[in-house]
């Protein structure tokens, strides 16, 4: 599992699908129920480099709120997410991480593109499947 030490090192913008209505320069931070699975208390936050992981954080998320895509900035130190990487993409490609610290909310994606429906209902479900067997989406 790969840390990355200094935030201030990695160039990029940061991006967090949900649902949650929130504010430029609020913070999202572990402890609150997750968006996935059976929804217990998270001890990570999830975000990802690219706006493709995003739309599914936000595609997926549970819960009525409108899908939103925030612009986050870690607070702190972060890693690969090994939900993705050490599962299912190595090397991670979907440049996903997750942190034990805060994201701070810095803009809104404001247009973006959803997935293609039959695509969306795909992924919907197999994530039920993987419910169905008593397999997480999120092991943290």
């Amino acid at each position: 599992m790969r840390m990355k030490e200094d935030t201030d090192q990695i160039e990029t913008v940061f991006y967090h699908g949900t649902k949650v209505d929130l504010e430029i320069g609020s913070l999202i931070e572990p402890g609150f129920s997750s968006n996935y699975g059976s929804q217990r208390k998270a001890k990570f936050v999830y975000f990802s480099a690219t706006l493709d992981a995003a739309t599914w954080g936000a595609e997926l998320a549970q819960g009525e709120g409108r899908e939103r895509i925030y612009i986050v900035e870690p607070k702190g130190k972060f890693e690969d997410d090994p939900n993705l990487t050490d599962k299912k993409f190595p090397g991670n490609p979907t440049k996903s991480y997750r942190t034990r610290e805060a994201l701070k909310v810095v803009g809104e994606v404001e247009e973006w593109q959803g997935h293609a429906p039959d695509k969306l209902q795909a992924m919907k479900d197999h994530l039920q499947r993987l419910n169905e067997q008593g397999i997480e989406a999120i092991d943290d």
